[in-house]
């Protein structure tokens, strides 16, 4: 499979510069997709975030060298990128238990993570509901917030709704749209401009469908979704405090199940998280493409 071939390629580019500065933009490419997506997916795939993976490596490895070589323990922290012995220790008793210079003794156990490799594994115990649509050009509005790389959108995003809604935003642009607030319309939202250029940041809008012909005032903001092919995962719910959960086993499972078996790969283009008319249901957009075999 052509997603399971450039996993492993991401995977080799990480282990063949364990010992360096690791170019997130460069790996992400191996990947075909953006620095933020390529983050996404590793961290519903494996439960850890890309870093932690790579914390863990470079201490497994640095464990072995204490336990294998006469190098300084100064040495082997520089190696392996931490800027001082203090820094070095309080991360490797963190995860062994012990510090360096102890870990040097014989018989002490110490943890060790391996070299990740990408299998497909087949469930298909439940049935995930899909369909394919093709849209055309449109634009959205609405009020954006900017996420960068080291901070939790699990926390963010659900603030920034709320704060939406408390102080009037929502409301503003339900009333430009001519949408009535917390009637049977909903705002959406999506994830959009997908950096590439060293800061690896994105942006998340709350929005709905640009009124043709009408002024957006200055604090908010207007995106273009593009023509592309969409694949529509969706699921329901009875309340809006489960969406956040449903949203992201959607994600889980699209990465987990989907993705390592189609024949399309995901474009880096908007992805969108829908909430039709007079429904409880919840729809994940995701442009996609054929891969080129």
């Amino acid at each position: 499979m052509k997603w399971l071939e450039k996993m492993n390629n991401a995977i080799d580019y990480i282990e063949d510069n364990i010992t360096s500065d690791i170019d997130y933009i460069h790996l992400a490419r191996t990947t075909g997709c953006s620095v933020y997506h390529f983050q996404r997916m590793f961290s519903f795939i494996l439960d850890i975030p890309l870093s932690e993976y790579i914390r863990r490596r470079r201490l497994t490895l640095a464990a072995y060298e204490l336990e294998n070589s006469h190098m300084k323990i100064i040495d082997i922290a520089l190696k392996y990128g931490y800027e001082s012995p203090d820094s070095f220790t309080r991360a490797f008793h963190k995860m062994h238990g012990v510090t360096p210079s102890v870990a040097r003794k014989k018989g002490v156990q110490l943890k060790a993570y391996s070299r990740l490799s990408f299998h497909i594994s087949i469930k298909g115990d439940v049935a995930m509901k899909f369909r394919i649509e093709e849209k055309k050009e449109c634009e959205i509005f609405g009020k954006s917030i900017t996420i960068g790389m080291k901070q939790d959108s699990y926390e963010i995003i659900p603030k920034f709704w709320k704060d939406l809604l408390q102080d009037g935003t929502y409301e503003k642009i339900c009333k430009i749209a001519g949408i009535t607030p917390f009637g049977d319309k909903h705002l959406n939202a999506a994830i959009y401009d997908f950096t590439n250029d060293g800061s690896y940041k994105n942006k998340y809008i709350i929005y709905t469908t640009k009124p043709s012909n009408t002024k957006i005032p200055n604090g908010l903001d207007i995106v273009t979704i593009p023509k592309a092919k969409w694949i529509i995962f969706s699921d329901t719910y009875k309340s809006v405090e489960e969406t956040k959960d449903i949203v992201q086993k959607l994600w889980k499972r699209i990465f987990t199940e989907w993705l390592p078996t189609t024949e399309y790969e995901i474009v880096n283009a908007p992805q969108l998280e829908v909430y039709p008319d007079n429904s409880n249901t919840v729809e994940v957009w995701i442009p996609i493409r054929t891969i080129n075999l």
